[in-house]
C-alpha cells in the first residue's frame, strides 16, 4: 500500500521541494477532487482516470440473520473509472 506521505516525499524528491511543500500539494489535490464531488461534479486526470458521483437509489435488501425485508436509503457513492492509459499499463 502506498500513503499520501510516500506519494508526498516522491513529489517532494522528483522536484526538489520539500517533504511539507510535497505533503501539500497532494493534499491540494486531493482537496480539489472532494470539493469537486460535493459539488457533484466529475474530475478528469488524463492518462489515469476519472472520479464521478453516482446516485444510488433507495432500495430493499434482507437482513440475512432474520430475512427481514428492510429498506436501504439512497445515498451517492464516489466512483472511479481508470483511463485505458492506465488498464494498458496494469496489463503489460
Amino acid at each position: 500500500m502506498t500513503t499520501t506521505n510516500e506519494i508526498a516525499d516522491k513529489i517532494a524528491t522528483d522536484h526538489n521541494l520539500t517533504k511539507a511543500q510535497g505533503k501539500a500539494i497532494v493534499e491540494a489535490v486531493i482537496a480539489s477532487i472532494t470539493e469537486a464531488a460535493i459539488a457533484g461534479n466529475e474530475t478528469s486526470l488524463p492518462g489515469f482516470g476519472k472520479f464521478k458521483v453516482k446516485d444510488t437509489p433507495e432500495r430493499e435488501a434482507r437482513n440475512p440473520s432474520t430475512g427481514a425485508t428492510i429498506k436501504v436509503a439512497a445515498a451517492k457513492k464516489l466512483a472511479f473509472a481508470p483511463a485505458k492509459a492506465l488498464k494498458d499499463a496494469l496489463n503489460k
